[in-house]
């Protein structure tokens, strides 16, 4: 039985509980987080802790699944966790992908774990599932969940930004 731990618990984290549940060869362990751990309600009954106490169960995770935003967690947080435990992300800046690659890189070879970057639905699923689509309907629409040409990462950038009340980009 794998043992997972998630590190997040917001869309992605709560979906990253949902597909592990699914799976008969893992079993979720443990979910860290920023928030206050009395305020996360997990689907099960798996214990919430705070993120400060992840060191601690360093031996008893297999392999920890980060679920935090590419924009400012993960460049930290994966590089950290990765000296500790093996890791899955989904950091999806991609131009940024080789920097971040060789942090991490750099910190699983050296604590001899394994890490796996830039995980998911984009890039990853959502590259794949266009490709296979627009190779077998050259001649249909392609269209993304969030509006042609839009970029939902790009948009979260900008809605961070002090002052700004809403934006697309």
């Amino acid at each position: 039985m794998i043992k997972v731990g998630i590190v997040g618990y917001g869309n992605l984290g709560k979906g990253v509980e949902k597909a592990v549940s699914q799976a008969c060869d893992m079993e979720l362990t443990d979910i860290f987080t920023r928030r206050d751990p009395a305020s996360i309600q997990p689907a099960g009954m798996t214990p919430v802790y705070g993120l400060e106490d992840a060191v601690q169960f360093e031996k008893d995770i297999d392999v920890m699944i980060l679920c935090g935003g590419s924009a400012t967690d993960l460049p930290q947080q994966t590089p950290e966790f990765a000296a500790r435990f093996n890791v899955v992300d989904s950091f999806d800046t991609h131009a940024r992908i080789p920097e971040h690659f060789d942090r991490v890189n750099q910190a699983a070879v050296k604590a001899g774990k394994t890490a796996a970057i830039s995980i998911g639905w984009d890039p990853g699923l959502f590259s794949l599932n266009r490709l296979i689509a627009e190779s077998i309907l050259p001649e249909g629409n392609s269209y993304t969940f969030w509006g042609r040409g839009v970029s939902q990462g790009h948009s979260d950038a900008i809605r961070r930004i002090e002052g700004v009340a809403d934006a697309r980009q």
